[in-house]
């Protein structure tokens, strides 16, 4: 069954804020959205509406919506929220994780790899968040895996304002620690480094800097119609 477009229009723009594409403060006009979709005005709000849910988007009457703008407290919530939310889900994996789920996580470690290594920022970002998402998948909670890809979605928005040469999200060998920690069954190690890693991540934050959108809504979306 063909999904609707309103789904692919919001895979679209979460794929363009996760990828830092789309910062902070865009304005997302019902017009534009039309345009650069080639859709309908009605179809647009739907999809504002289930990214609004994500709460990494804005919409206010009288203002239309926008990428929403977290405050440094936010942010400071939101990372705080993630280290009780994946400290879970790291010892739940930890226990639950299946050879053929350890292979799964070395797979898209490699994944990871190829893609710093070619230094395609976004594709490293969006596997980042990736890495995060299949861990919760791994660990069977599935209120858990909705809450952190909330998290990991807000906190890429996050980085986007206020991040500085650590925007990468993740360093390089910190994922295969992880992957390390959780197929030897060392529980205390495990969460100890999940902990470990996402400080790093918020450490790489400076909460006195911003970045402006930059270029045309279309320019910022990139491509042009949704992704089959």
């Amino acid at each position: 069954m063909e999904t609707p477009k309103e789904t692919r229009i919001v895979e679209q723009i979460l794929d363009a804020i996760a990828d830092q594409r789309l910062p902070a403060g865009t304005r997302l006009g019902e017009q534009a959205l039309s345009d650069h979709f080639s859709c309908n005005r009605t179809q647009v709000r739907r999809a504002l509406a289930a990214l609004t849910a994500y709460q990494v988007v804005e919409h206010l009457p009288h203002r239309g919506a926008s990428v929403a703008t977290p405050t440094a407290e936010d942010a400071r919530d939101v990372f705080q929220a993630r280290r009780a939310v994946e400290t879970a889900i790291c010892r739940n994996a930890l226990r639950r994780a299946t050879a053929e789920d350890l292979a799964a996580l070395r797979a898209h470690l490699a994944e990871e790899d190829r893609a710093k290594d070619d230094g395609d920022r976004s594709e490293a970002i969006r596997l980042s968040r990736g890495f995060h998402n299949l861990l919760a998948r791994i660990g069977g909670n599935a209120v858990l895996a909705r809450y952190v890809q909330e998290l990991t979605m807000r906190s890429s928005l996050i980085i986007g304002l206020y991040g500085t040469q650590a925007r990468t999200l993740c360093a390089k060998d910190e994922h295969l620690s992880l992957v390390e920690a959780i197929a030897a069954r060392d529980e205390a190690g495990a969460l100890r480094l999940m902990d470990a890693h996402l400080r790093h991540i918020e450490a790489g934050i400076s909460f006195s800097e911003s970045r402006a959108p930059a270029g045309t809504l279309s320019s910022m979306l990139g491509g042009g119609s949704p992704r089959p």
